[in-house]
């Protein structure tokens, strides 16, 4: 502190000058005022003195009134008071007040109450760098070392630890001083406290220690063994002769007690050696930690940790994979879901069957009644099912007809899931497939959803090949239909409901006159005449719809027209094929005549009374088409063609497009190669004395979490972050830098006075919309004439949404009045937090579908090209295509596509592009986007409609 240059910084504490009392004020409540008055004013004292207002006068009296007091509080606030105080005058030379101050200290140093003593300690670590001050009290210090409590001795070695780094020649022998004490010393505190002294101070001396206990480390307190892991790490950072004892020192570690321990050994282990055995030691902790820790951030910091080691050391680590399978016993889905995918990555041909049966035993737990979110992790489990079982077709068999149990499930999502799964191993794997199709016609009459039904209706019309497995398809086809034709049938039900009351009744097709009638309000709010008669027959035909049909008819009934369409397509290729197969002419004719049928009774209930939702035009439309393919069987060799062979050729394209891009994807995340220069340093890592294990650098890590390891920006991007707060004309010009950094945003304001007067008490005023919080408000400045002041602002962010910074600079101007400037809004750019992302379609669909906020941009752009406009609103928006790029294809009018962005917070946006090519040569349609809340429904239609204001034709 001997020049202005060494001066702390400290936090600057709000402080309201309309109650600031006087000097003279101040110095009357320490004279004259009781404990508590004088705790209240030095604490007022405090907060002056740090924001900026020493009050050096009031110096005497402390020492006078306060300083002999023996309250605790006190004494506790007088060391923050000698932290900040100024105790150097203006030529830079000790105060020769500050003489009695430490002879005060010097007195609490030797106080018989070890609370004081060693509160006085840790005070002394506070003003390490004040040589002057401490170096009476260096030879106190010492003797505390020799405390009988443990509070001060620990206090004392971390004090003169804080003075030997600063002030070196104060104390020369301080590490021959730790090393003696250490070696006496009992309490683990005490110990770990001086191990980290030597261990900062004098490495040789703490290796030296650690190697004479090491057969006692084991058997150490937990922060004694963690600061030992901390030394081998840093001492292996250069080729050190004890690195085979270190390594069997780890192993030790590896089985302790304390899990925090047991994590840092086997990180570390992996960074002395890689031998097999290690890494394989070192996974098994972390597994063991994952299973045994309740914590489930824990359990998700530790698997990243051993996914990392997996994917290091490849198959070393396959022979832990059921133990890794434990994990999945954990309640927390995050965690399953992230031990899963470990899993599947570890997953080989040797161990692909271990690995099938313990997902089918779980799978089967799934169904008992009190098992915890079972829906969820079943769908969890027959997603990886069906990974595995196409990666490795040994496993396929085995598994397909157990997961095909579950495609009556009531949780829809699950069975969509085993519809997909069954669809790709049918077309995989080509033995499988009349197996797979025999147990699908067994299973339809369990099957409740209308997409789970359409999808298995579209397996059997696509890889049912036999004449009698058609003919057993059909037959059970019939079964959960029930009896045709449809209408028919359920008019027959109606008439003999109707049965009863007609025998009682002479004229019951009349209604009776009187009072039997009664005024009743229709939907669109006219009234109409509601007979008893027409009362009666509504409850029946209620009471027909109401009763237990076949699945496949309730559907239709429901108003399931899509589904009919379905079963439609399918009977025409099951008939299409058995006609190409069989001799016998009569059977397909009966098959042929059966099936249309079925699709005529499909279009005339649709138009009946017996069906929620009227028939659609294009399921209609479809059934017709159908009907019509059959009817004319020798002239239909095209539409054949079309039925038999192109739906399964472009089912398996898409296959394999899907497959093209999952190896692209995979490829781009393993293969990211940095561009080196020509002038770049080679760096041989055989001839580096670091370890063979660079993968976890703990000074990076530090780097990082200090900032210090962050990329520079260019001087071109900074500029364009900054926003003009004031006009050019206003008292003070004020312009911001605007910087997103994780999860907050730093705002740096530069300010001007452009007026010959100084401002006083100038203060910046701060205010926010939306999810933004200001964590804490800028202090009071007093700027020079013409002078300039850097104010530094932070705002934390905690949801994607369009937030707004407002603000106003207040002053006082001449004669004491207050002056005020309106800062211009700064509006927060989303795209920050917003980036691309992947999910497949049935991800897609379920949140489309699950999500309630929906905003619709419409198209206006001067744009002629559909894909140009599609990648202008990918650029604007930072979301990706999941729309394959085969699907769009060739020359067209029309375009749709699907796009997804998730956001740093873990929120998911959704986007669907529909735009059409005119004649006229513009694009025309729009952009319906959702998400899971309104902000970042809106915030993305604002950045679509402002980039369609300021676009240009790409080039």
């Amino acid at each position: 502190m001997n020049s202005s240059s060494d001066t702390l910084c400290y936090t600057v504490v709000f402080e309201d000058s309309s109650e600031s009392p006087s000097t003279q004020e101040l110095r009357a409540s320490l004279e004259k005022g009781t404990d508590e008055v004088k705790i209240d004013t030095l604490r007022r004292i405090i907060v002056a003195t740090i924001n900026g207002n020493p009050q050096p006068t009031l110096l005497m009296p402390i020492i006078q009134f306060v300083l002999p007091s023996r309250n605790k509080q006190l004494k506790k606030l007088l060391h923050f008071y000698w932290e900040v105080c100024p105790k150097y005058d203006d030529n830079g030379k000790l105060k020769q007040e500050m003489i009695l101050v430490v002879n005060a200290i010097r007195n609490d140093l030797q106080h018989p109450n070890e609370y004081i003593r060693g509160a006085t300690l840790r005070f002394l670590t506070k003003i390490a760098k004040d040589a002057e001050l401490l170096e009476p009290l260096i030879p106190i210090c010492r003797l505390c070392l020799e405390h009988r409590h443990s509070y001060v001795r620990k206090n004392a070695v971390f004090a003169i630890f804080a003075i030997y780094r600063e002030l070196e020649h104060l104390i020369p022998d301080a590490p021959e001083l730790m090393q003696t004490f250490l070696a006496a010393e009992s309490d683990a505190t005490c110990k770990r406290n001086a191990f980290v002294f030597l261990a900062h101070c004098s490495m040789p001396k703490a290796v030296e220690w650690v190697m004479n206990v090491y057969e006692q480390i084991g058997g150490l307190d937990e922060s004694l063994q963690m600061s030992i892991i901390e030394v081998v790490r840093l001492d292996c950072k250069q080729e050190s002769a004890h690195r085979a004892r270190y390594i069997r020192c780890i192993f030790e570690l590896l089985n302790a007690s304390s899990h925090a321990v047991k994590y840092e050994a086997a990180t570390t282990l992996t960074t002395l050696t890689q031998n097999p055995a290690a890494v394989k030691a070192s996974a098994s902790a972390f597994i063991t930690l994952v299973i045994k820790e309740s914590d489930n951030n824990v359990k998700l910091i530790v698997l990243d940790r051993l996914d990392v080691l997996r994917s290091k050391h490849g198959h070393i680590l396959d022979g832990l994979i059921m133990d890794v399978l434990q994990v999945l016993s954990s309640a927390d889905m995050e965690v399953r879901r992230k031990a899963m995918s470990i899993v599947l990555s570890m997953t080989s041909s040797r161990n692909v069957e271990e690995v099938a049966l313990f997902l089918k035993k779980q799978l089967q737990k799934t169904q008992e009644a009190d098992y915890d979110k079972a829906p969820e992790y079943r769908q969890l489990l027959i997603q990886s099912i069906h990974i595995t079982a196409i990666k490795f077709s040994e496993v396929a068999a085995s598994v397909v007809h157990a997961l095909m149990e579950f495609l009556g499930d009531s949780n829809n999502p699950s069975a969509l899931d085993v519809v997909a799964f069954v669809r790709e191993v049918v077309e995989k794997f080509p033995h499988l497939r009349q197996t797979i199709c025999e147990k699908l016609i067994e299973t339809l009459p369990e099957i409740k959803s209308g997409k789970v039904f359409r999808g298995v209706l579209w397996i059997l019309g696509e890889y049912v090949e036999g004449l009698s497995d058609i003919q057993a398809g059909l037959r059970e086809i019939r079964k959960v239909l029930g009896e045709v034709p449809i209408l028919a049938s359920e008019q027959r039900l109606l008439d003999e409901a109707n049965g009863s009351a007609e025998d009682g009744e002479v004229d019951s097709d009349k209604p009776k006159s009187g009072g039997g009638a009664k005024p009743r309000v229709l939907a669109d709010g006219t009234y109409a005449t509601e007979s008893a008669y027409t009362s009666t027959n509504t409850a029946r035909l209620d009471a027909v719809k109401a009763a237990v049909k076949p699945p496949l008819r309730t559907l239709i009934l429901g108003g399931d027209f899509f589904t009919g369409a379905v079963l439609a397509n399918a009977l025409t290729k099951l008939v299409l094929r058995f006609h190409k197969l069989a001799t016998d002419a009569e059977s397909s004719n009966m098959l042929r005549a059966e099936a249309m049928l079925i699709m005529t009774s499909i279009i005339r209930v649709g138009q009946s009374k017996f069906v929620t939702v009227p028939i659609d035009e294009d399921s209609q439309e479809r059934i017709l088409n159908c009907i019509q393919t059959l009817s004319d069987l020798e002239d239909t060799t095209a539409a054949q063609e079309i039925f038999l062979e192109d739906t399964k050729a472009a089912y398996t394209k898409m296959l394999g497009a899907q497959e093209a891009k999952a190896a692209e994807r995979k490829e781009a995340e393993t293969t990211k190669a940095a561009i080196v220069q020509v002038d770049d340093l080679l760096s041989f890592r055989q001839f580096s004395k670091k370890s063979a294990d660079e993968s976890i650098d703990y000074d990076e890590d530090v780097g990082r979490a200090t900032g210090k390891g962050e990329i520079r920006e260019d001087f071109i991007s900074n500029l364009s972050r900054i926003t003009q707060l004031t006009g050019f004309s206003d008292p003070i010009y004020a312009e911001a830098y605007v910087k997103m950094h994780g999860f907050d945003i730093l705002l740096d304001v530069l300010l001007v006075n452009q007026t010959p007067n100084t401002l006083q008490n100038l203060c910046l005023d701060f205010a926010t919309l939306g999810d933004l919080k200001l964590v804490e408000r800028p202090g009071v400045y007093t700027i020079a004439p013409h002078g300039f002041q850097s104010i530094k602002a932070t705002i934390k962010v905690s949801s994607t949404e369009t937030g707004v910074i407002f603000g106003s600079i207040l002053w006082e101007g001449a004669g004491m009045a207050e002056a005020c400037v309106i800062l211009s809004d700064i509006h927060i750019d989303i795209m920050d937090y917003i980036k691309p992302a992947y999910c497949n379609e049935a991800q897609f669909r379920s949140m489309w579908t699950e999500f309630e906020w929906e905003n619709r941009v419409n198209v206006s752009t001067v744009m002629a090209e559909p894909r140009d406009y599609l990648h202008h609103v990918m650029k604007s928006t930072n979301m990706s295509c999941l729309t394959p790029e085969g699907a769009m294809s060739g020359d067209c009018d029309f375009l749709s596509a699907n796009m997804y962005a998730r956001s740093l917070f873990g929120e998911d946006a959704l986007a669907n592009l529909s735009i059409e090519k005119t004649e006229g040569g513009t694009i025309t349609g729009h952009v319906r986007i959702r998400s899971k809340t309104q902000g970042i429904a809106l915030s993305l239609g604002d950045r679509i409609t402002m980039a369609q204001k300021h676009q240009k034709p790409l080039v």
